[in-house]
């Protein structure tokens, strides 16, 4: 329980352990509820079971990430990484089924592929200069610009989509990376940019299934 409640200083804006003292990294994960909103209202006309429960695991990482740039402890890290875990998951498995045509099945078990994927990458990411910050995520980049490239022909505008949300994802990466080594010249750091780009790139990867399977549907 005492490690749960462990404080955690990792920001650049972080001054001190109070509430308050990470406000612009809490306020910009409204980000992600607006984004949640917007694209759980662009799907009133559609039914697409997967796409509202990523729109809730949306919402939820905002909550999640909200609590952890105001309580910054690991209990507050969990509640933040968790639901962003899940997000990739829910989209893996929505793009086998649904971009490839796999049986339910055979998509789950190729998600599960995820894992082995992750183990073998992330230590690839920690050993590059620059990349070693936010190794945990630069494998998903390159996974959504490995299906963009295989799903070129099969589903063209989809791939275009995946591309967009892949370079998207980059950039925002990028501003996560840097947080800490502008902190001299630029206190407030560069983290909230990382909220507010993810939340744009993950309803666009939202509004791409929803496209994707409504080009299907019709």
């Amino acid at each position: 329980m005492e490690g749960l409640l462990r404080q955690v200083d990792g920001y650049c804006e972080r001054t001190d352990f109070s509430y308050w003292s990470e406000p612009v990294n809490a306020l910009t994960n409204l980000a992600f509820l607006v984004a949640a909103a917007l694209l759980w209202r662009r799907l009133d006309t559609d039914r697409l079971p997967l796409a509202r429960a990523m729109c809730l695991v949306l919402a939820a990482i905002g909550i999640g990430s909200w609590l952890f740039h105001t309580h910054a402890t690991v209990w507050g890290a969990i509640a933040d990484t968790t639901p962003i875990t899940l997000f990739i998951l829910l989209y893996v498995f929505a793009a086998n089924r649904d971009y490839w045509g796999l049986s339910t099945p055979l998509a789950l078990l190729a998600t599960a592929g995820f894992f082995p994927y992750a183990a073998a990458t992330v230590p690839l990411f920690q050993s590059l200069p620059g990349f070693e910050i936010s190794a945990a995520y630069w494998p998903v980049p390159l996974l959504i610009a490995l299906y963009a490239l295989a799903l070129r022909r099969r589903a063209p505008e989809t791939a275009r989509g995946l591309a967009v949300g892949a370079v998207l994802l980059c950039v925002s990466l990028g501003f996560r990376s840097v947080d800490m080594s502008v902190c001299t010249a630029f206190p407030l750091g560069t983290h909230f940019l990382w909220h507010i780009l993810n939340a744009i790139m993950l309803g666009w990867m939202i509004e791409i299934y929803r496209r994707h399977m409504s080009g299907r549907a019709a």
